[in-house]
């Protein structure tokens, strides 16, 4: 009922950065993480990037007495990397694995093997259905190639959120989105769910300026990285929204600034985002907010589906090419296997037969048309799932259209 008493929702995300042998100082910063937690008392914690469960599991044991309830979300190779501890009760649990995910012979960069995901908790309070997650990284803003990825991870996000947001009171989202508040991504996913964002929404912030999460002052920063931001960039968010009878308001949101207090390394090359929402029953139900179905969210969802159909054209270039490979790998196999049964029949040269060279040719041609293959069946899902999300997008973009 009106004027009921507020629930104050303290909140706090991270991207950890703790990649077992290759981060710095991993096992120190999470303990640090671990410690600071206990001590401010958090009543939602969302992390991303811890690929190690033996982290995750010093960290619960640690987090019991002041964070019951956790839950570590195991998907792809090496895992998705997403955990949540919570003061409340966890009452269920899913994971969400986006269809695309970078490329597996990009071994430099490895998203496709920890297979990005979205993982969901619903507990009591509310009900609140709380998301943490990771969308494909940037590695190269002036080009690309990962855009049309992050587009179908994005509209997939949105997507789920509105499937999955019917049974709760609340949504919050929390987690490192590798996208720029003005970047197509964002503004779809946003625009498609009525998400909104705690800095913009937030009556009082204090952080890092304009709320930035990477920035060149952070130790562990590629500082090459960030040569176009001086300021840095923010690309670690905070998003809710209220559903039914409930209202949601940032009150305060917090970045972290450099090393952590008392010590010489800051958490992790991102900076945490700490939001206090208040959340309160209203007296007549407000009804799911779904979208703004006017003119700015159809051009949002025209842009996207631009950017996905140019990445839909790139995929079937590489499909042909992967195919003419494998067709030419196969050709040469049979021109080894007919000369080789040529020689058995008696009929070859009179010179003596190179078995060696003729056995490595076999090889390489043998390890090309699997690789081709491979690639091949690889670009054609690929293709598949953005030609389906394209088509998905202008279903959305019609209906937007001839909304009254």
């Amino acid at each position: 009922m009106e004027g009921e008493p507020t629930l104050r929702l303290r909140v706090f995300d991270l991207n950890c950065w703790a990649i077992r042998y290759l981060s710095k100082r991993r096992q120190e910063r999470v303990r640090l993480i671990g410690d600071t937690l206990c001590r401010e008392g958090f009543d939602l914690v969302l992390l991303q990037e811890v690929w190690s469960e033996r982290d995750y599991s010093d960290l619960r044991v640690k987090l019991a007495g002041c964070y019951p309830f956790s839950h570590y979300f195991r998907s792809g190779v090496i895992g998705s990397g997403l955990c949540v501890f919570s003061r409340f009760p966890i009452l269920d649990t899913l994971l969400y694995q986006y269809s695309l995910n970078g490329y597996p012979y990009m071994l430099q960069h490895g998203d496709w093997f920890c297979g990005k995901s979205v993982g969901v908790s619903m507990g009591v309070t509310a009900p609140l259905l709380s998301l943490s997650l990771q969308l494909h990284a940037e590695y190269c803003r002036e080009k690309d190639a990962y855009l049309p990825h992050r587009l179908v991870q994005a509209w997939e996000l949105a997507q789920f959120i509105r499937h999955t947001s019917k049974a709760a009171d609340v949504v919050l989202l929390g987690g490192d989105l590798n996208m720029h508040p003005e970047d197509v991504g964002i503004r779809l996913l946003r625009g498609w769910t009525g998400l909104r964002d705690a800095f913009a929404e937030a009556r009082h912030f204090e952080g890092c300026k304009n709320g930035c999460t990477l920035v060149p002052d952070n130790c562990f920063t590629d500082k090459s990285e960030l040569l176009p931001f001086p300021l840095g960039i923010r690309i670690d968010y905070v998003l809710y929204k209220a559903i039914s009878s409930f209202t949601v308001k940032c009150e305060e949101l917090k970045t972290t600034t450099g090393p952590a207090p008392g010590t010489d390394i800051p958490f992790s090359d991102h900076e945490a985002v700490m939001a206090t929402l208040h959340i309160q029953r209203q007296g007549q139900p407000v009804g799911a907010t779904l979208g703004t179905a006017d003119l700015a969210l159809a051009d949002v969802v025209t842009e996207a589906r631009t950017e996905v159909s140019v990445g839909l054209r790139a995929a079937q270039r590489q499909r042909y090419s992967s195919g003419r490979m494998a067709v030419l790998a196969l050709l040469l196999l049979l021109l080894q296997a007919a000369a080789a049964l040529g020689i058995l029949a008696g009929l070859g040269t009179e010179q003596p037969f190179p078995k060696l060279s003729f056995c490595l040719l076999a090889f390489l041609a043998l390890g090309v048309l699997v690789l081709a293959t491979g690639l091949h069946l690889f670009h054609t899902m690929e293709v598949k799932i953005l030609r389906g999300t394209e088509d998905q997008m202008w279903m959305a973009l019609r209906a937007l259209q001839e909304r009254p």
